[in-house]
């Protein structure tokens, strides 16, 4: 799966522990980089590494000129060409040119605006860091670029000068009905980068041997989604056809700020739907939130289909796409 990035974190814990940190960041690339804009390496002041700016070409420049920067006390930007050679050995057809910023931890990047970073993402809350790589000016922004945001595309501004790092919590997928499509959507969702809860409170489908290693929580859905709690970065899925569990996880949802809500059933079921959210009380707006009959209509027969219908639709919308 794509966990969780946690340079972040990691640079702070060891800064804090007195050896030094910097922060390596892939701020722009031309032709076929190795790592997307956005990607960070966290370097020790003792040569202790973890994350990656290149898939491997170019990390032992990194590595070197980030510990000089430690002792420096000075931001580094660098410029990399990887050769057609270097690329293919880390799995591309061709080279291209990547810059990387690297910043040492409290001479230039603050350690409180470090931990106020790491905390922010603690709390799922997303956050955009801002650097002007003339001035040196660093801002955290909170409310500010929701197009990147929404997008994960950290990059510079139209000035050339502004960059911005995105700092998104990881995505987060709900299903609530532990069922053959559930099955095949899970570790599907989990290569996309999302991060899986299954509810179900029928013990018989929220089983370790159905979900091997999983999070699986067998509580009334309302309950469950109550634990789980909901933010801008979840999608929910229902796919039981059983109002009785689907509908208190869907009514929780529509009172809430996510992304994505999407129920299983037919164009019929779902007017049946429609009919019990509205005298429950909820506006049209809210309801035609829900996305039913759920997934892109790919023409999906049997469970993985669905699955990939379900997870194509999660995908464009998360993207501004649908």
């Amino acid at each position: 799966m794509n966990r969780f990035d946690s340079s972040p974190e990691r640079a702070l814990e060891w800064h804090r522990s007195g050896r030094g940190a910097a922060l390596a960041t892939v701020v722009e690339t031309w032709g076929s980089a190795p790592r997307r804009v956005g990607s960070q390496l966290v370097i020790g002041g003792d040569g202790r590494i973890e994350g990656s700016v290149s898939g491997g070409c170019v990390e032992g420049a990194v590595i070197v000129e980030a510990i000089e920067a430690i002792d420096e006390g000075e931001a580094r930007l660098l410029e990399f060409g990887v050769s057609d050679e270097d690329a293919f050995a880390v799995g591309l057809a061709c080279g291209g040119t990547i810059r990387v910023l690297v910043e040492p931890v409290g001479s230039v990047l603050p350690e409180p605006m470090l931990a106020e970073l790491v905390a922010a993402r603690a709390r799922r809350e997303p956050l955009a860091y801002e650097v002007n790589t003339d001035s040196g000016h660093r801002a955290l922004r909170r409310n500010a670029y929701a197009d990147r945001l929404r997008m994960d595309r950290s990059g510079f501004e139209e000035d050339g000068k502004t960059f911005v790092a995105v700092h998104n919590p990881p995505l987060r997928l709900i299903i609530v009905g532990a069922v053959h499509i559930a099955q095949a959507l899970v570790p599907m969702a989990r290569i996309a980068g999302y991060d899986p809860a299954i509810i179900d409170p029928r013990e018989a489908f929220a089983a370790d041997s159905r979900f091997p290693g999983e999070t699986l929580l067998t509580d009334w859905p309302d309950e469950a989604v109550a634990k789980l709690g909901f933010d801008q970065r979840t999608a929910i899925v229902l796919l039981t056809h059983d109002p009785k569990l689907d509908d208190p996880a869907l009514q929780a949802a529509l009172d809430a700020d996510v992304f994505y809500i999407g129920a299983l059933g037919s164009t019929r079921t779902h007017a049946k739907r429609v009919e019990r959210m509205t005298e429950a009380g909820f506006t049209q707006a809210q309801i035609a939130r829900i996305h039913g009959p759920i997934g892109l209509d790919i023409g999906a027969a049997g469970p993985s289909e669905i699955a990939v219908a379900i997870l194509a639709q999660m995908t464009a919308v998360l993207r501004g796409k649908a």
